[in-house]
């Protein structure tokens, strides 16, 4: 049977550990394993031995914020065992802390011989996905050196520097080599009878250009420290007391987003916490996921919002450049601080590939200066949504093609709408779009833009001639936009059009994306809306990305007919800003119920199946992020589209 994974995480840094604390640094599979800072393993081995030989696992690690286990020495039902090792784990910004206790169970004096064997291999997280690729790294040393208490494993590469040191109180009576690169801090523990000892392991990680973290003394106090954070970020928001279930989908979504933000910089160099996509595989910040995820939260939690337009604003792009796919005006679609990032090796240090962050950041700007008033913003970031909204008339099509278009991007992502896989943007007979695509959802969001660009430009800027051109466009597309994505047949919209205006005709649950923006009118709207619900779309745990009955639709497919809670959240949003909340609470119970199911918290996506296939509980989707800031915003998103209803 394959161990679990669990996964401590603390800004951006975590932690994956199996069932009993170890790290194994196992390459490949569907989730990395290690200590994970900036997109680089600061930890591939972290191995415990008790007398030369791995413990048997008698408490596995639970899910949580801390990572706690029991553990005895492996023996038969003759031989009680000697001792109960009890183990402790938590991670700090850049920090991993553990606490390990040796309870003797014996009357008479012990000896124990405890090993940790730890290695920092610096992988970069690309280097571990799935897909198996290898990158040169010429010239790249690797070296250890032994510390009174502990040992320091470093890396370097060119100018790139980066370091792990672990050290323990009291420290090791030795560290030795193992052959392998790694090496084992090794104890002797002398054990009165009934008695204890206890070890404390404190790593730091400092990535390349950063500082030495703080370690915290012990796991109690990261947690302490972890807990006020939580606390601090779910308290003052009004929990609807008529429906505990969406009560407590909301409180734990908060303590998710408490700690998933990771840090990043404004225009003027200010520092700023951001919400990361997710873990484990998007630690970092994408433009789409913070902007959707703000978007959610802005009713309760607005600081989101106000860190991530000037971080969003400070990483536009202000020139053209092939590899990343920048223009000018465009907002960036993903952030990476990792070695490979740093030498070019992988486009994404700052890559551009997304179709829509540039519209949902106008959305953002506007909604947030609605929500809270803070004018100030609004005039600061004047220059960065007007180059945006040059973006999208320019360089983004809506002048040229009536439409926000995009074209695959060799090395980078084929399609940069939120169905960002291969193959997602698709006919009903599953075959894929062709040429530069127009996909609906897309053009909801720029008729959002200009809609809400163009009060900002009235009533904060006082440019009236500019927020009449913005209105006249939002106008003309929404008229173009029923006149060419309409399907009548069907009455419902197209996915896309592809690169000759064909009609990508997969029913899809983008359609609803149309109804959170308002793009369609109130009778195409009520039309949609009713359409989501009806079986082949609504699984009982929420609204299909793509109809079942569709050549198209799989149920474990990431894109085509999956159940994806940011999207059902859009959804359920827009079925409430069309008056039909009899549907918006169908979608909004489906959420809750499968929250509900797994201890509150929604993962980023779902499996298809239909609600009565298995058991009445949401079948997982294999490869799922397990915290995810989109899903942990989603019944926020509820919360305002239906109340405690």
């Amino acid at each position: 049977m394959t161990e679990r994974q669990h996964l401590l995480v603390h800004g951006g840094t975590f932690a994956a550990v199996g069932d009993g604390g170890d790290i194994s640094g196992v390459r490949g599979g569907g989730s990395p394993d290690g200590l994970f800072v900036r997109d680089a393993r600061h930890l591939s081995r972290w191995q415990l031995t008790v007398d030369g030989a791995v413990p048997e696992l008698l408490s596995p690690v639970a899910d949580g914020d801390a990572a706690r286990c029991v553990l005895v020495p492996r023996g038969g039902r003759q031989e009680p065992p000697a001792y109960t090792l009890f183990r402790e784990q938590a991670v700090a910004d850049g920090a991993f802390v553990e606490a390990l206790r040796v309870t003797s169970n014996r009357p008479v004096p012990t000896t124990v011989r405890i090993a940790v064997t730890a290695d920092a291999d610096f992988s970069d997280q690309f280097e571990l996905r799935s897909d198996h690729r290898t990158y040169a790294k010429t010239g790249a040393v690797r070296s250890r050196e032994i510390l009174d208490d502990g040992v320091e494993f470093s890396y370097r590469r060119g100018e790139w520097r980066s370091s792990t040191t672990v050290t323990a109180e009291p420290a090791p009576d030795s560290v030795e080599e193992t052959g392998t690169g790694a090496r084992r801090l090794v104890w002797a523990l002398d054990l009165e009878p009934h008695g204890s000892e206890e070890l404390t392991l404190r790593v730091a990680a400092r990535p390349h250009g950063t500082p030495h973290p703080e370690v915290p003394a012990s796991p109690s106090a990261a947690n302490e420290q972890l807990g006020a954070l939580e606390d601090e970020f779910t308290e003052g928001v009004p929990f609807p007391t008529g429906w505990p279930e969406l009560a407590a989908a909301c409180e734990r979504g908060l303590a998710d987003l408490a700690v998933l933000q990771v840090p990043a910089t404004g225009p003027d160099g200010e520092e700023l916490r951001v919400p990361a996509a997710g873990v484990p595989w998007f630690l970092t910040l994408l433009g789409r996921d913070a902007l959707l995820t703000s978007l959610f939260a802005l009713p309760y939690r607005p600081q989101l919002a106000a860190a991530t337009l000037p971080a969003l604003a400070a990483a536009q792009a202000t020139a053209t450049g092939t590899g990343a796919v920048a223009q000018p005006g465009k907002i960036v679609h993903e952030v990476r601080h990792g070695e490979l990032a740093h030498f070019g090796q992988v486009p994404y240090g700052c890559y551009y590939g997304s179709v829509d962050a540039t519209p949902l950041f106008l959305v953002l700007l506007g909604a947030y200066v609605e929500q809270t008033g803070d004018v100030a913003t609004a005039r600061r970031l004047e220059p960065h949504a007007r180059a945006a909204i040059g973006w999208m008339l320019d360089h983004g099509g809506l002048t040229s093609r009536g439409y926000l278009v995009y074209r695959a991007d060799e090395g980078g992502l084929a399609n940069q709408n939120w169905k960002d896989s291969p193959g997602a943007i698709c006919s009903a007979d599953g075959s894929r779009a062709t040429g530069p695509v127009m996909a609906a959802g897309a053009q909801g969001y720029a008729y959002d833009a200009l809609r809400r660009t163009a009060h900002l430009s009235r009533t904060v800027w006082e440019d009236e001639v500019y927020a009449a051109l913005l209105e006249q466009a939002a106008g003309d597309l929404r008229d173009r936009f029923q006149r060419d994505f309409w399907m009548p047949e069907r009455a419902f919209p197209a996915l896309a059009l592809d690169g000759d205006g064909n009609q990508v005709d997969a029913l899809a649950s983008d359609a609803g994306h149309l109804l959170w923006s308002g793009l369609l009118d109130k009778e195409y709207g009520e039309l949609v809306g009713r359409r989501l619900l009806e079986p082949d779309f609504f699984s009982g745990w929420g609204v299909r990305t793509v109809a079942s009955g569709q050549a198209a639709y799989h149920p474990l497919s990431y894109h085509r007919g999956s159940v994806w809670p940011h999207d059902n959240a859009l959804i359920a949003l827009g079925l409430a800003r069309y008056g039909l909340h009899d549907e918006a609470r169908a979608v909004a119970h489906a959420l809750v119920d499968a929250a509900t199911a797994s201890g509150s918290r929604l993962p980023e996506v779902l499996a298809g199946y239909a609600r009565d296939a298995h058991r009445g509980e949401p079948v997982p989707y294999p490869h799922a992020c397990v915290r995810e800031s989109r899903s942990a915003a989603a019944p926020l998103a509820l919360l305002t589209a239906v109340g405690g209803a």
